[in-house]
Order: C-alpha cells, then structure tokens, then sequence
C-alpha cells in the first residue's frame, strides 16, 4: 500500500524496512524482558537475539532461492537484485538458522538452551507482527485473487517493479491474516510464559501455532513451486510441517520440574 514512507528527490525511506526495524527493538526489548524474569542475563539473551536476527535474514533469503530454485537458476543475478534483497524472504528458513544459531551461541555462552529459547519465543511472535505489517505495505507476499469485503487491491506500481505484485485486483490479505495470527500468539505465550512451565514448552507451544497458522494461510496466497518434495503443498507449509512435528515434541517432553518465571 505504502511501499515508500518518505520519497525526497531519489532518496526514500521504505516502509518495510522502518517497520522490520521496529519490529526488531521490540522484539528484543521483550525477551530482555523475559529473560529478567527467568533469572538469566538480558545482555546476553539480547546479543543472542542480535545474531539470531541476522542468522534469521540470511536464512529467509537462502530458503527464497531454494524454494524457487528453478527460477533463480535460470537467473543467477537475480539472487543479488534489489527486489531480491528487499524482499523478506522464507521466514521459516530464517527461523530454522535462527534456532541453530541460538543454540550454537546459547552453548558458548553458557546459557540455558530451552529456557533462553523461551525467552525469546514471545518476541519472535511480537517482531513479525511488525514484520507482516511492513509486507502488507510493501505490496510481496500477496494473496490469491478475492471477492470478499475485506479483500485488498495494489495500486502502487512500485510494489509491482520491485514483486510482481498484481495491481487493480481484489486479493486476500494475507500478510493481515498473518499479523493478526502474530499478535495472538504472541498474547499466548506472554500469558503462558507468566506460568509454571517446563524449560522448552514456551518455544514449543510457539512453534505449534505459528506453524498451525502458517500452513493455513499457505492456502490463500500465491502458490509456489512445492519444492523439493512436490505434492499438493507449497514448500513454506512443508516446512510448517516440519516445525510443528518439533514444537509438538518440544511442548510434550519430560524434562526439569516447572518453574514460575513470575516468581523470579
């Protein structure tokens, strides 16, 4: 809708990127935050967030090109184009190098893996919101073609340069769905995260739901090539499935007697 917060002369602020950055400081002041409460070092968990961050961005934009590898190998220049770079990219790709990133970092640290991951699961889920927000305004990641009142339609031509994105057509809101989705885990696992739990649950019960979400969004955006494995599903929701069959293990697991991070 808004691709351009602030266009003087050739200089422009993109809404995307003001949005994905304010989604990043709040992400990162909430699992601060969190981390607090459990008893673990902020500053730490915060420059962990950092490196997840820039691992989750590296992810997104790998897992873009493999999921559409047929195209990027028949055009090896458009991997390093502008709209390539400016896209968000495969946000699950982004959160599987994060989560290894996490891990890797948390072991040299000395942090507590499953119980850092909690902390920052809920500012994860409070990031993307802004994140879905700023692709809503971008114009990528749009919907099949609707007809119902909510439906949305482009007009801007710079989110066509820069996407693809069809103009002066009624499409779903997917990125909307998203957010909202975003915003009412993010309320679940804050909430949750206020109770005893096991170390691990929180990052599991995140994983559920997004990945629940996620994979039922997939059937109202534009389809992808469903590669590697092919079949009736786009790769994002192959890699929901994926994700959800780890969150389930991750929320079901015996492990350390509940904590109350309230309490701390």
């Amino acid at each position: 809708m808004f691709p351009q917060l602030v266009k003087i002369g050739d200089f422009f602020i993109p809404t995307y990127g003001v949005l994905v950055t304010l989604g990043f400081l709040a992400g990162l002041w909430m699992a601060a935050r969190l981390a607090r409460r459990s008893g673990l070092d902020p500053a730490k968990v915060v420059d962990l967030g950092i490196y997840c961050a820039l691992a989750g961005i590296l992810g997104a934009k790998v897992f873009m090109v493999i999921a559409d590898f047929g195209y990027y190998r028949q055009n090896l220049r458009e991997i390093f184009s502008l709209s390539t770079l400016q896209s968000g990219g495969v946000f699950q790709g982004g959160l599987i190098l994060a989560l290894i990133t996490a891990y890797v970092f948390a072991r040299r640290s000395k942090l507590p893996i499953l119980a850092t991951a909690d902390a920052l699961a809920p500012g994860v889920a409070l990031g993307h919101v802004f994140g879905r927000l700023g692709c809503f305004s971008a114009g990528c990641c749009w919907g099949l073609e609707c007809h119902r009142p909510w439906a949305v339609t482009f007009r801007n031509p710079v989110a066509h340069e820069l996407f693809g994105t069809p103009l002066d057509v009624p499409l779903h809101p997917t990125q909307l769905y998203e957010a909202f989705a975003e915003a009412l885990i993010f309320g679940i696992l804050y909430w949750r995260f206020g109770r005893p739990h096991r170390a691990g649950s929180i990052l599991g019960l995140y994983l559920i739901l997004y990945s629940s979400a996620r994979f039922l969004i997939e059937f109202f955006r534009e389809p992808e090539q469903a590669f590697p494995f092919g079949g009736p599903f786009s790769p994002a929701q192959w890699i929901a499935i994926g994700t959800l069959a780890l969150g389930v293990w991750l929320f079901a697991r015996k492990s350390s007697p509940a904590s109350s991070p309230a309490a701390n």
